[in-house]
C-alpha cells in the first residue's frame, strides 16, 4: 500500500460535513498502511477536525488569485445586488482553478490516485487528460447540485476520470450513465463503533436533533412539529448545532413559551454530541435535502428511534420500519402523529429503539473501508 493517495478538499476550519468524512476516512487509511496526504485550497490553518498525524498536509491559498480576490471585493460592495453570489462564486471557482491547475501540473505525477471532495474540484480535474485518469469524484452531494451547467456542459466530463463514488443511490443511477461508480456510505466518528445497546429505561424523556441550523436543515419546524405534538410535560426537545437561523428558532420558543421545553444547545465537539444522543430516545429531522445523513446513522449507534422527512436525498437509504418512520416532506401533521405514538407506546418505542441500534451495525466502519480498499488497490 505504498501507492500515494492525494484528497482535495478546500479547507477544515469550522463545522461541515465534508471536512468531518474526510478527515475520519484518510484518518482510517493512513492506518491501514496508505500513504496518504490531503491538499486545502486554503492558507495554512488551524484544524478544526482532528488530522491524522501521519497524513501529511499541503495548503494553496485559493483566495490569493488576483479573480477570487475581486470576487470578494465585489460580493462586499455590492452585497444587496441581485446574483451577486452567483457572480461571486463563478469568479472565485475560475481563481481557485487557476492555483488549483497550477500546483496540479507540477505535483500530480507523485501520486497514485487522487480523490476530489466536491464536484468542482472533479470538474476542474476533468479537463486535463493526464490527471483526469488518476482521478476519483467522491461526491458529497446529489447530483442535482450546481445547476444547468454543470449538468449540461462540465458533467459530461466525469466520462474522462478514473471513477465516482456517490454517498446516495439515486445520484448512483445517475453517475453510472457517465462512469463507474460506487455507492460507499460515509464512515462515522470511531466514538460510536464501540457503543452498546441502552434500553430506554436508561435514557432520559429527550427527543433530539443534531445539525447545521439553516434553513435547508429547516430545524424550525421540527420544533413546531414538538409543540404541535400532544406529550407529558417531561418529554424535552434538545437542538445540537449553530447557523444562520438560531435566531429565528430562539425567537419561536420564545414566543410560544417553550423556554422549559426545547433547548438549543449550540455547537459541540463530536464526543459531546454522542453524550447527548447517548440520552435521548426519539432523533428527529426535518432537512429538505440531504446528500446522505449521516447524523442519522450516528443516532442509531446511540439507540435512537428515527423520524425523518423523507427528503432527496439519503434519509430513505437509511430508514425503514426497523429504525424508523419516513414521513412525507412537510407533512407536520403524519411527523407529530408518528412522534406522539412513539411518546405513548412505551413497548413499541423500546422495540424500534432496540432494532434501529441493531440496523446501525450495517453501517460500520470495516464494511465501507472494504469498499475503499476494492477503488485504492
Amino acid at each position: 500500500m505504498n501507492k500515494k493517495i492525494l484528497f482535495v478538499y478546500y479547507q477544515n476550519i469550522k463545522i461541515g460535513g465534508v471536512a468531518k468524512v474526510l478527515t475520519n476516512l484518510t484518518s482510517h487509511l493512513a492506518d491501514r498502511g496508505y500513504s496518504v496526504e490531503i491538499l486545502f485550497l486554503m492558507a495554512p490553518h488551524d484544524d478544526f477536525y482532528t488530522v491524522n498525524p501521519k497524513i501529511k498536509k499541503h495548503y494553496i491559498d485559493s483566495f490569493a488569485d488576483k479573480y477570487s480576490q475581486f470576487a470578494i471585493r465585489i460580493r462586499e460592495k455590492y452585497s444587496s445586488a441581485p446574483k451577486i453570489h452567483t457572480a461571486y462564486s463563478y469568479l472565485y471557482d475560475w481563481g481557485s482553478y487557476r492555483v488549483f491547475r497550477e500546483w496540479m501540473k507540477e505535483n500530480h505525477q507523485h501520486y497514485h490516485t487522487i480523490v476530489t471532495c466536491w464536484y468542482k474540484l472533479a470538474t476542474m480535474l476533468s479537463f486535463d487528460k493526464e490527471i483526469s485518469k488518476k482521478t476519483i469524484a467522491w461526491e458529497h452531494s446529489s447530483f442535482r447540485v450546481g445547476g444547468i451547467i454543470y449538468d449540461t456542459m462540465f458533467r459530461k466530463n466525469y466520462q474522462k476520470l478514473k471513477s465516482i463514488v456517490s454517498i446516495n443511490k439515486p445520484s448512483v443511477e445517475y453517475y453510472e450513465k457517465l462512469n463507474t461508480t460506487s455507492f460507499i456510505p460515509n464512515i462515522s466518528d470511531e466514538i460510536y463503533e464501540d457503543l452498546t445497546f441502552t434500553s430506554h429505561d436508561q435514557k432520559e424523556n429527550i427527543i433530539s436533533f443534531a445539525g447545521r441550523l439553516d434553513k435547508t436543515k429547516n430545524a424550525i419546524e421540527l420544533v413546531k412539529i414538538f409543540k404541535d405534538t400532544p406529550k407529558p410535560s417531561d418529554w424535552k426537545l434538545q437542538i445540537i448545532g449553530d447557523g444562520p437561523e438560531k435566531n429565528n428558532i430562539a425567537a419561536y420558543i420564545k414566543s410560544n413559551h417553550l423556554e422549559n421545553s426545547v433547548f438549543l444547545l449550540g455547537p459541540k465537539t463530536p464526543k459531546e454530541v454522542s453524550q447527548l444522543l447517548k440520552k435521548s430516545k426519539i432523533f428527529i429531522f426535518t432537512s429538505l435535502s440531504e446528500a446522505f445523513g449521516l447524523v442519522l446513522v450516528e443516532a442509531m449507534f446511540c439507540s435512537n428511534a428515527i423520524i425523518s422527512y423523507d427528503c432527496e436525498f439519503g434519509p430513505s437509504d437509511i430508514i425503514n420500519e426497523k429504525n424508523g418512520f419516513l414521513i412525507p416532506l412537510h407533512n407536520r401533521k403524519m411527523f407529530a402523529e408518528k412522534l406522539e405514538l412513539l411518546i405513548h407506546d412505551e413497548e413499541l418505542l423500546h422495540n424500534l429503539m432496540k432494532s434501529s441500534f441493531e440496523e446501525s451495525k450495517k453501517w460500520r466502519k470495516e464494511a465501507i473501508l472494504e469498499e475503499w480498499d476494492k477503488l485504492l488497490t
